[in-house]
């Protein structure tokens, strides 16, 4: 199919399920990109409030899109510099060395088999002293085996403000900014029509609006490596449009050889799924990360398509019905068809 078709078509398809979503009041809205090379397209569908429409500029709490959009960028850009080895242990360059977590390295971080406690509670650290990368490291490893864990990539936020001595939300706005992503930030943003709220907690407040979703990154002040960046479809779409060039040779704020062995199988990952460094890969070579929140992000090196999915779909509660045949509208849409004369 020619890319020009292949953007419309898949247009459609997302725009029809949100559509079938928000018509259902499973979500007020949501937003998507649709790219290949240099062409791409924008979805957007309900509203952010009640008097106002969604659109490809309002700004989604990204949740675990955090991970590979800041975390994993700058871990990329700490080894280009020197200043990161993926295979040291944690101990070469915290003061972690008698901890059980001391030995655990940055690539079982990024590919989930840190063997780190996955319970990510951090409520039971507040009002002691003890220093929180020391904390997330202290607890006993789990068994061997593959995982998915956020408090490591809370430990890899903290990392690389003590590499850099700044804090990470400046680290990852350079970032951004190199990338074109100029919408794109930690918050708190001010309540508007341009910022989309989340989870409505309690009958008859205000539904979490401008701050950040995920309870561990709000007691880090909505800083943190797993979780609390705001982002765009636009910006969605100009941080794939910007991978995708550097997963082909392209220069950029990571190497190449990064990114291309990001996405290459490290780890099974079960049902059909590998990890990567940060990313999942399917047999078909998609490359993909979603957040709780309702978003995703989806890539197809080979072909270098990409489809971007934002939606505040806790905003009616945890259940987020619907969000399931969402993202395999945006995957399938990338995987190539045992009869198409394109992938």
């Amino acid at each position: 199919m020619r890319d020009g078709d292949w953007l419309t078509e898949t247009g459609a398809q997302i725009r029809g399920v949100l559509k079938v979503m928000v018509d259902a009041q499973w979500l007020p809205g949501g937003a998507a990109v649709i790219g290949t090379g240099g062409m791409w397209e924008f979805v957007a569908v309900g509203r952010v409030d009640e008097e106002d429409d969604t659109a490809p500029d309002v700004a989604y709490d990204a949740a675990s899109l955090t991970k590979v959009m800041a975390t994993w960028p700058l871990v990329g850009q700490a080894v280009a510099e020197g200043m990161l080895d993926l295979d040291a242990p944690m101990s070469e360059y915290l003061p972690v060395e008698d901890l059980p977590g001391g030995g655990v390295t940055t690539r079982q971080i990024l590919t989930h088999t840190s063997r780190l406690n996955p319970v990510t509670w951090l409520e039971r650290y507040v009002g002691t002293d003890e220093d929180l990368a020391r904390a997330l490291l202290a607890d006993p490893l789990e068994d061997p085996g593959y995982a998915y864990v956020d408090r490591g990539f809370i430990v890899l936020g903290l990392l690389l403000e003590r590499l850099y001595g700044t804090g990470l939300d400046r680290l990852a706005g350079d970032l951004w900014d190199e990338l074109g992503m100029r919408s794109t930030s930690y918050g708190p943003l001010a309540r508007s029509p341009g910022v989309a709220p989340t989870e409505r907690r309690l009958a008859g407040a205000a539904p979490t609006w401008g701050v950040v979703h995920d309870e561990a990154a709000a007691l880090m002040g909505g800083v943190a490596g797993h979780a609390g960046m705001f982002t765009t479809a636009i910006d969605l779409g100009a941080f794939a449009r910007e991978v995708l060039r550097m997963h082909e040779g392209g220069d950029g704020a990571m190497p190449s050889s990064y990114v291309r062995a990001s996405w290459q199988p490290h780890v099974d990952a079960g049902q059909g799924l590998w990890r990567g460094l940060g990313w999942l890969i399917t047999q078909e070579g998609v490359v993909y990360h979603n957040g709780f929140t309702g978003t995703s992000l989806f890539l197809h090196p080979a072909s270098g398509r990409y489809v971007g999915v934002l939606t505040n779909a806790v905003h009616y509660g945890r259940d987020r019905t619907g969000l399931v045949d969402l993202r395999a509208a945006a995957r399938n849409a990338l995987t190539p068809q045992e009869h198409g004369s394109n992938p």
